[in-house]
């Protein structure tokens, strides 16, 4: 499976993006994806994860309603739509899935990550 994630760029604080990640290759029907982020000298850190069924879990600490995870699963795409975006947003993306299911069920991916900056 490969991850191809796109839509990173510069912004201005306040702005909006939307970042893609489509999977090729062969994803199970059960799997869940998900949107990573890495800043500068820090963790990478969870942002939100969405299952084939749609379900979603999104960490306590990013629920204030700037970002928001979708899928379209005739796709094996995922989306990140980030809202009123702030410095501290600036960070690489990663795009991630994980088998849930058949011979390759806990096999991991991660994309090759997409750079988001905003400016102050």
């Amino acid at each position: 499976v490969q991850l191809q994630a796109s839509g990173g760029g510069l912004v201005q604080a306040g702005g909006s993006l939307r970042l893609s990640c489509t999977a090729s290759g062969s994803l199970f029907s059960e799997n869940a994806m998900s949107w990573y982020r890495q800043a500068t000298g820090k963790s990478r850190e969870l942002i939100a994860r969405i299952k084939e069924d749609g379900a979603k879990e999104i960490p306590r600490h990013m629920r204030g309603g700037r970002f928001t995870i979708s899928r379209d699963g005739s796709k094996n795409t995922i989306y990140l739509h980030m809202n009123n975006l702030r410095p501290e947003d600036t960070a690489i993306y990663y795009c991630h899935a994980v088998q849930l299911g058949g011979k390759d069920y806990g096999e991991e991916y991660w994309g090759q990550g997409t750079q988001v900056t905003v400016s102050s």
